[in-house]
């Protein structure tokens, strides 16, 4: 369904989830958020999903919540369908994107912002096309962060300068981006799709379960002791060396041969 808000193409080994309102930017109504919300849990549960790519259609990448939807709310007494949406949406979105335990790359093909600056956060790598960018919109409709962005953020740019990027919300250009953290790498609009083509590819032909456990393990490290992240470590360790993955790969090497990884 090429009109749904929300597509999903799963070919070798990538998933690639595209926010599909280019006529609202990719806001995020409640009918998105809903699809969006099925799409990303299904996908982190399909083992032929060994990597992810979320990405917009059209000028934006995704403008965070549908304004638009949410004054008819308010104007309508609606205002406690507006903030269970958190709880209902938003939350289990970005727990299953940053939670999957395999690679996420966010393809930033236009402006990101609010909660669509958050989602791409929560991804292990922000490929940014050079006319995109990102604006944490929140202060500016007198509401708090949300969809992770206080998880995140300062994990990338630091306590300090992710409560300034909040605080004073403006674009923060591709460049700007680059050198803060918040990008991974930017390049010209035009090559992003190929750029992220091949990454993804990449990743999907690699070791998945020793991927998703080094995802698991960073995570888990940043809210840990290092004891702790030890021993979190150990048990990834054991997890990814009991894969076939790891055997094949070990005779690989052993017969000098470039392994080959089933992602299992």
């Amino acid at each position: 369904m090429t009109d749904a808000p929300v597509l999903l193409d799963v070919t070798d080994g990538v998933a690639t989830i595209t926010l599909n309102r280019p006529d609202a930017m990719n806001s995020l109504d409640v009918a998105t958020k809903v699809l969006l919300r099925e799409i990303v849990q299904t996908v982190a549960d399909d083992p032929a999903a060994r990597c992810v790519v979320l990405t917009g259609t059209g000028r934006a990448f995704c403008t965070g919540q549908d304004l638009k939807e949410h004054i008819g709310l308010l104007h309508n007494g609606g205002s406690e369908q507006l903030f269970t949406t958190v709880e209902e949406h938003y939350n289990p979105i970005v727990t299953a994107l940053a939670g999957m335990a395999k690679p996420v790359i966010a393809a930033v093909n236009g402006v990101a912002a609010g909660a669509g600056a958050s989602l791409a956060f929560a991804c292990d790598l922000r490929i940014v096309a050079d006319t995109a960018g990102f604006n944490l919109a929140f202060a500016n409709v007198a509401l708090s962060c949300d969809t992770g962005a206080s998880y995140h953020l300062p994990q990338l740019v630091g306590h300090a300068k992710a409560i300034e990027l909040l605080y004073f919300p403006r674009t923060i250009k591709a460049d700007e981006s680059l050198s803060l953290g918040l990008a991974t790498t930017v390049v010209p609009a035009d090559e992003l799709a190929a750029e992220v083509s091949a990454l993804a590819a990449r990743l999907a032909a690699g070791p998945t379960v020793a991927l998703g456990a080094m995802r698991r393990s960073v995570a888990y490290a940043s809210g840990h002791t290092f004891v702790e992240a030890l021993e979190f470590e150990g048990s990834m360790m054991q997890l990814s060396g009991a894969t076939a993955d790891h055997g094949a790969a070990v005779a690989a090497f052993v017969a000098k041969e470039k392994p080959v990884f089933e992602g299992r």
